[in-house]
Parts: structure tokens; sequence; C-alpha cells
């Protein structure tokens, strides 16, 4: 059995009611099964963040449903009920703060850069430029919800620097380097953030299997950026 069908066997129809009850649930649902909890409870946090910050500015466009889909694969079982729950999350954006607080808990009070957090971070920036460009109210949404995951101003330049990149990708800024670092530091940073983006690291922190599709992603952002740099310096 599913997480979503062990939630929605326990929560009933408190999943056509209100958003919050469910969030609630979570907590008693599970209450025996921590590593169960912690990642229904993560799962629930981000299709909040997710069709919250679709919202933002405005209007929820098919293309970020379907980029929604793309980084939390959903069984076909399930479809239904977490599309409830995505519908009644996006209803407004009032009130994300406390679904980015609850999910930033899970990382411990006040800890700052947290890996599980940057993979949420990830998927709403996937999500924001599905239909082509950021709203600089989707930006405003997503800076917010990095602070209050206690992300710092460096730490979120690289993230940004991933999905955000008018002038063309900085291969540097996406390793959050200096364009003056050593090539062996550029390689020891590589490699460091190549382990902390791969799917098993992910799984260890927490992140249930259907949200992995992010680390592709970012996998793939990350071995452009150290390829580019590579070929840069073996011409110079």
């Amino acid at each position: 059995m599913s997480l979503f069908s062990r939630l929605f066997e326990a929560i009933g129809d408190t999943a056509s009611t209100a958003f919050s009850g469910i969030v609630e649930a979570v907590r008693t649902v599970f209450e025996g099964d921590p590593e169960t909890r912690r990642k229904v409870a993560f799962s629930i946090a981000v299709i909040a963040l997710s069709a919250k910050m679709a919202k933002a500015d405005g209007i929820v466009a098919p293309e970020e449903v379907r980029a929604f889909q793309e980084i939390f694969t959903v069984p076909e079982s399930e479809a239904r009920n977490v599309a409830r729950l995505y519908n009644l999350a996006k209803q407004d954006v009032a009130g994300y703060e406390i679904y980015a607080q609850r999910v930033a808990g899970m990382c411990g009070s006040g800890v700052a850069n947290c890996a599980m957090l940057e993979d949420v971070l990830d998927g709403l920036f996937h999500i924001a430029k599905a239909d082509g460009v950021i709203h600089h109210k989707e930006l405003e949404f997503i800076a917010n919800v990095a602070d209050i995951f206690h992300v710092d101003e460096a730490h979120f330049d690289r993230i940004l620097a991933r999905h955000v990149h008018p002038d063309g990708i900085d291969p540097y800024a996406v390793l959050g380097l200096a364009v003056t670092t050593p090539f062996e530091e550029v390689k020891k940073r590589y490699r460091a953030l190549a382990s902390e983006s791969h799917p098993d690291s992910l799984r260890a922190r927490g992140v249930p299997d259907e949200f992995l599709t992010i680390a592709n992603d970012r996998m793939a952002a990350l071995n452009d950026a150290f390829a580019v740099i590579e070929k840069a310096r073996a011409a110079a």
C-alpha cells in the first residue's frame, strides 16, 4: 500500500473538507511509524507549497500542473486523491508560511541550508518556470520560503543559478564558486554537490521516491556546469 493509500484510508472524508485537517491528521495517523510519517508529512507540505506557489502570480497554468506531476510521480491509483489535495491547496496563496515552517521543522529548529529543503526549493523553481517565465511574484514566493527555510543568501544564489539565467547559465554560479577558483577546488566542490544530489542521498534524508525526479534535473545542471569549466580550463 502506497503512502497516499494509507493516508486516505486513515483520514477518510477529511480530504474533501479542509487541507489543514489533512496536515494535522498526519501527526496521528502515522504516530507509530515515524519514518513513514516524515515522508508523508514532507509530501503533503510539498503539495501545499507547490499549489500555493503556482497560484502566486494569480493563475495556475496547465504547464505548472504538468510540471508538478513531473516532479512528483504519483501512482495512477492515487492520482485522483493527490489531485484533490492539490486543488484544495491551490485555492489561494494565504497561509503558505505555515506549511513552509512545518517542512523546515523536519530538519530541526533553526538549521541552516538543510539539504532536504533545497530539494523542495528545486521543485518549486521547476514548477514556476514551467510556463516559460518565472513571474516576479513567484520568485518572491520562493525567496520567502527560502528565508523561512533558513537558506542563506549565498546558498540561495547557487540554487537560483540553476534555474534563472537570463544572460546564459553561469557554471561557476551553479557550483557556488568564483571564476578564479583552482580547478582542484572546482572538482572537489562538484563531487561534494553531486554526492548530495544523488537519489540515494535524497532517500537517506527522508525524501519520498515520488519526489526523486528533481535529483536528475539537479545532477544534469551540476554535470553540465562542471563539463563547461573543465573544457574551458583544458583549453586555456
